[in-house]
Parts: structure tokens; sequence; C-alpha cells
């Protein structure tokens, strides 16, 4: 009986305001599924799941909104302020994100699928199953004014949200490809179009079991 088969699976990550999003909506405009860590982990505590009752019985019902959705703004104060809580919901979340970004991968039927997990090189551990890694590259000094420009925020601040991510040198090392985003979003056409050959001449060549 042959093995089953799956979409080789591109890994994509980069630090905060690298560019990430501009690059996979270029993927997602020829044709290449794209699936979010993101997204999954909004879905994996919707109203009704397992994720949701998990976080109720480690934090209590008043998390909840009026709705009976996790009131995010209240949330995020509350894992700001005490690291024991943030690792609590980590702990709860990012098992469950990363079996849904699995699911998703191994359901893929298109030659390949890029998986969006901004906090990769930071579990790298837990994702050894992937084909590649895409790592969406910016200097320090671009991701910076970038991330003020975005978040309309200072510069000190911006810092400390770089300083709390895996460092440039720790997600280079994880690259088996790289694009430099230093420059204008339209320099990324190119990058991606010559990426989109690639990985359809590796998918094409290559078996990828189920894993």
């Amino acid at each position: 009986m042959n093995e089953p088969l799956h979409a080789m699976i591109v890994a994509l990550t980069g630090g905060v305001a690298a560019g990430k999003t501009a690059v996979t909506r270029r993927f997602e405009a020829l044709g290449v599924s794209v699936h979010d860590a993101d997204v999954a982990a909004r879905v994996v505590i919707e109203p009704g799941t397992a994720g949701l009752a998990a976080v109720v019985r480690a934090f209590g019902g008043d998390i909840l909104d009026a709705s009976g959705r996790l009131d995010r703004p209240a949330m995020r104060q509350r894992v700001f302020a005490d690291p024991a809580a943030r690792q609590t919901l980590e702990t709860i979340i990012h098992p469950l994100v990363r079996q849904w970004l699995h699911e998703h991968a191994q359901a893929d039927r298109g030659p390949y699928c890029l998986l969006a997990i901004p906090l990769l090189a930071e579990n790298i551990e837990h994702y050894r199953w992937v084909d590649r890694v895409l790592v969406i590259d910016a200097a320090e000094a671009v991701q910076l004014a970038r991330l003020m420009a975005r978040d309309n925020i200072d510069e000190a601040l911006a810092r400390r949200m770089l300083a709390h991510q895996a460092s440039r040198a720790e997600r280079l090392a994880l690259a088996d490809d790289m694009i430099e985003n230093d420059g204008d979003e339209a320099s990324l056409d190119e990058a991606v179009a010559e990426l989109h050959q690639r990985y359809l001449a590796l998918a094409a060549t290559t078996h990828f079991g189920a894993r």
C-alpha cells in the first residue's frame, strides 16, 4: 500500500514587521494555500471548543465577554502583567495551534503549502515535520522604523517588542530559503515568483509522505 502523500510543507517566518504578510499575500495570489498560526490561535479558542474550555478552567469565567468569547483585551492585559499567566495561556494554545497547522498541512493537496508561523524559531523543536523553512529577513533598523510607523509607538517600546522574539541570527540559522525585505514591497514580486518556481520543481521531484 502506498504511503499517503501530502503537499510539500514550507514554514514561513520572520521577525515583527519584517514583511511576512506582504510575502504571504503574493504566494496566495499565485494560488498557494497559506495556513496561518495567528488564524489558528483564534480558531482553537472559539466558543464551544475544548481550547476555550481549558482557558476558562485556568483563568475563570470572567475572562469571557458578554457573547461568551474570550475577552482578548482583558486577557492581553492580564498576561502582559503576569509572566506565569502568559506561560499558562501559551501552554494551552500553542499545542492546539500546532495540531491545527499539522492537520491543515496534511490535508493540503496542492504541490506545496505555506505555514505562516511568526514564532517558529522559538518553537522549532515542535515543527521538525516541516519540509523547508523560509525566513523573511529585514535589518533591525528597518524593522524598528516599520514597527514604530505601523503601531504608532516610540522606539523604546519597539525595541522591547523586538527583544521578546528570537534574534535575527537564530531565525536565519533555520533558513533553507530567505527573502530580504529591506526595500520597497514591489521588490518582493520577483523574489516570490522565483521561489514559487523553485518550490514547484521541488514538489514535483520529491516524495512527501504523511508524518
